[in-house]
């Protein structure tokens, strides 16, 4: 292939330098607008197939670098080695490839080629991948499509029970505290009735004690002795009083604890 598609080969043969108009792939070079005509009309070459630069500059480079001329023997290929898959030149065969069984002339195999079943096979194929591809990225995009859709909604749902949790630690806080409140107030009604008898009693050792005290300065020992066995008695009743506070264990003291195990298993049914 010429190094390089816009300048005319056969004059760059002979150092002019002229501008291609045209490639010709089997001669594998580009000819100006008068080598275009020459090219055209010699019996060598005007079947040959042309195509515009400017159309031929659009092909793919991977394209654009394939050269009908063997790179070892600078020939023309001119046959096809289907054992190898590799074009060959007329030295090649002989050279490499004289005990290959499948050799076939590449102008046979390139005849009407575009219109081949071949061809046509390729085109299928490839449509066929496109279509696949497309159906798998469309199916993937839908896919991620999906996914925001769902973490949208999670999102949601996830909100959602947060107020939901909100809501029912309120009302477990509330119904907590209405207990905690019920049981110090009942407490304090015990401890309170107690206090009352304790002060009642309080009030009779008081008053027994003031008595003795004016006993012991202005009773007669007759008035003495006798007020001594009633007031023993005071005595002996709130010794007694003491006792079955000590035994029905009101003096111990009284607490308020808060079990946060209670609070998991109020929480947990939800």
């Amino acid at each position: 292939m010429s190094s390089n598609l816009t300048v005319c080969g056969v004059c760059e043969y002979s150092n002019i330098k002229k501008i291609s108009v045209v490639w010709c792939s089997e001669c594998d070079e580009g000819l100006c607008e008068e080598c275009k005509v020459h090219h055209a009309a010699s019996k060598a070459t005007r079947d040959h197939s042309i195509v515009q630069i400017s159309k031929y500059q659009k092909l793919p480079s991977i394209i654009l670098k394939i050269t009908q001329t063997c790179s070892k023997h600078n020939e023309k290929y001119q046959i096809f080695c289907k054992k190898h898959d590799s074009p060959c030149c007329r030295r090649c065969v002989v050279e490499t490839h004289d005990n290959c069984g499948e050799l076939n002339a590449i102008d046979d195999l390139t005849q009407n080629v575009k219109s081949s079943n071949a061809f046509l096979e390729v085109e299928q194929m490839l449509a066929e991948l496109s279509e696949n591809l497309q159906r798998i990225r469309k199916g993937r995009q839908d896919n991620v499509k999906s996914l925001k859709e769902n973490k949208t909604k999670i999102e949601k749902e996830i909100k959602e029970t947060r107020i939901l949790i909100n809501n029912h630690l309120d009302e477990l806080q509330e119904s907590l505290i209405k207990e905690l409140y019920a049981i110090e107030e009942k407490e304090n009604k015990k401890i309170s009735c107690l206090i009352s008898s304790i002060q009642e009693k309080e009030r009779e050792i008081t008053e027994c004690q003031t008595n003795l005290d004016k006993i012991k300065q202005n009773a007669s020992d007759l008035q003495t002795f006798l007020a001594m066995k009633h007031i023993q008695q005071d005595v002996t009743n709130n010794e007694q009083f003491i006792e079955s506070l000590l035994k029905e264990n009101n003096m111990n003291h009284v607490t308020i604890s808060f079990k946060r195990e209670k609070l998991w298993k109020l929480y947990l049914p939800l």
